[in-house]
């Protein structure tokens, strides 16, 4: 039987009704947590670390990386064959991303949560900690990298994203679909994710900034980010990279003053392009020196810009990171 280490860190899965406030708070222990699926005993040996227990809202890169570092070290008993890391929802997909991007085991990572606190009727956590557990002591899963488990699917960590606010079946991977799926005998993988990438650095740089294009949008959020002389910058496009002028000239002072911007969209699929060629166009921004992000939404964008800092300041090498 494998073993697989299960890591808490909080979120919906681990919170209950606080009959005071009338909401949900954390509430659940790792080992309560794991207690509720007792299926587990059948599928693998499964032993708990509590990293932390707070809202995913709560948690930070910092976190995410020291995760990774924590995974990465753990890892290294051969006793250990995989891992799942229970989450809030609200940031999952950036903690899976983030763990992505930097672990250098090739042993499964499962990150899972839940939509529905452990007081409530239809509570989703136990189904997707053993839909997870099952993925993780997949001999198919060994070299996939980090997967998102959550309603007997699975999912690219670098595809997936969350897109409701409430329903059970939020995280999904826009255009491209899931990787796999949890039945009740097997777990049945249909492809690969190829865009994979590694990111390794020592640090990340922590004050990576996103600014959403809206209509009409002006430049002065970017005068205070370069007044505090930030890391760097993640701009949300409209369509394929284009963004108001205002936006546009905010760009270019940021490039002037040695802050990287790196280009992406607000759209839920899809990449930004060099199509057009007017005025604050992706097209017409490339030779001030914008960094293009593919399909990567400014969320993940973000971690990446704060790993890939870690290594280079340098724009052409900083593009081809994000090739």
């Amino acid at each position: 039987m494998k073993k697989i280490v299960a890591i808490t860190t909080g979120g919906t899965i681990a919170m209950k009704l606080d009959l005071k406030t009338g909401g949900l708070v954390p509430a659940v222990s790792g080992e309560d947590l794991l207690a509720a699926v007792p299926a587990l005993k059948n599928i693998a040996e499964v032993e708990v670390i509590e990293q932390s227990n707070v809202p995913s809202g709560h948690i930070t890169p910092q976190m995410m990386f020291d995760l990774s570092k924590k995974i990465d070290e753990l890892a290294k008993s051969n006793d250990v064959d995989g891992f799942v890391v229970t989450h809030g929802t609200d940031t999952l997909e950036e903690t899976a991303y983030m763990l992505d991007l930097t672990l250098h085991t090739d042993k499964p990572v499962c990150v899972t949560g839940a939509m529905r606190g452990a007081s409530d009727t239809s509570w989703d956590g136990p189904g997707n900690i053993l839909a997870a557990v099952k993925t993780a002591a997949c001999d198919d899963a060994v070299g996939q990298g980090v997967l998102v488990v959550l309603n007997d699917v699975i999912h690219a960590a670098g595809e997936v994203t969350k897109t409701h606010s409430v329903n059970t079946d939020t995280f999904q991977s826009p255009w491209w679909g899931p990787v796999g799926h949890v039945y009740f005998d097997k777990v049945v993988f249909r492809r690969k994710s190829i865009c994979r990438q590694k990111i390794q650095p020592e640090r990340l740089v922590p004050d990576v900034y996103l600014i959403k294009s809206v209509a009409g949008l002006d430049d002065f959020l970017f005068k205070c980010l370069i007044d505090k002389k930030v890391g760097g910058i993640v701009v949300e496009a409209f369509g394929c990279g284009n963004v108001p002028l205002g936006v546009r000239d905010g760009i270019f002072e940021a490039c002037k003053a040695g802050i990287p911007v790196v280009l992406t969209t607000r759209v839920h699929a899809g990449r930004v392009a060099q199509v057009y060629s007017y005025k604050g166009s992706a097209g017409e921004m490339y030779p001030h020196g914008i960094i293009l992000a593919g399909e990567l939404t400014g969320q993940k964008a973000r971690l990446k810009l704060m790993l890939a800092l870690g290594l280079t300041k340098d724009t052409e090498k900083l593009r081809r990171l994000f090739a």
